[in-house]
């Protein structure tokens, strides 16, 4: 089985969200963890914490025109102020009504498409309505415990496996990290 792993808040992971099903086939899982915490374990310090970041910016800007989705809208304070739990909870709520790829892509077209603040309820509750998910399911779901565990237990899943960013496709026994691995996931999992 092939996974696509990502969290809300990488620039990154929205541009492979972008292509991961047409590059991958349909058989793909999509898995939201929560890329704070594998930072917290890992000690890793990201690229948008550090002087590459303008040049980080420029280059996500840049794939987005390539791959054709709008233009990124940085949300204020990203990275720091705009990362929350919400939508990553938002996604297993979906999940228990078959959406979590649609309520996925919703969430990620409205933080970095039109650049709103995942940390607002009602902004990830109108996405995830917007993509077929009842608004008053997500506000309640995210705070249910079992889809607390279940993110728990996906990102800790992720940091046993090895997974040190995100995006991260496993296939097979191979992690592959970053949205320009795409194409080298795909030939390992065609390989089955």
């Amino acid at each position: 089985m092939t996974r696509f792993l990502y969290d809300f808040n990488s620039p990154y992971a929205y541009l492979a969200s972008a292509r991961v099903d047409e590059v991958l086939g349909d058989g793909v899982r999509w898995e939201p963890i929560s890329f704070g915490f594998l930072l917290r374990t890992t000690g890793r310090r990201p690229w948008s914490f550090t002087e590459a970041r303008e040049a980080g910016m420029r280059e996500c800007e840049r794939r987005a025109a390539e791959y054709g989705l709008p233009p990124i809208v940085w949300s204020e304070g990203w990275p720091v102020e705009s990362y929350s739990l919400l939508p990553l909870r938002a996604a297993y709520v979906a999940q228990e009504h078959g959406r979590l790829r649609e309520v996925s892509q919703a969430l990620f077209a409205a933080f970095f498409a039109r650049g709103e603040p995942l940390g607002d309820i009602e902004v990830v509750a109108r996405a995830a309505e917007e993509a077929g998910v009842p608004a008053d399911a997500v506000r309640a779901g995210v705070e249910r415990e079992e889809i607390k565990a279940r993110l728990r237990d996906a990102t800790e899943a992720a940091i046993a496996q090895g997974v040190v960013g995100v995006p991260t496709v496993v296939a097979g026994d191979e992690l592959f990290w970053g949205d320009d691995r795409l194409e080298d996931a795909a030939a390992i999992a065609q390989r089955g």
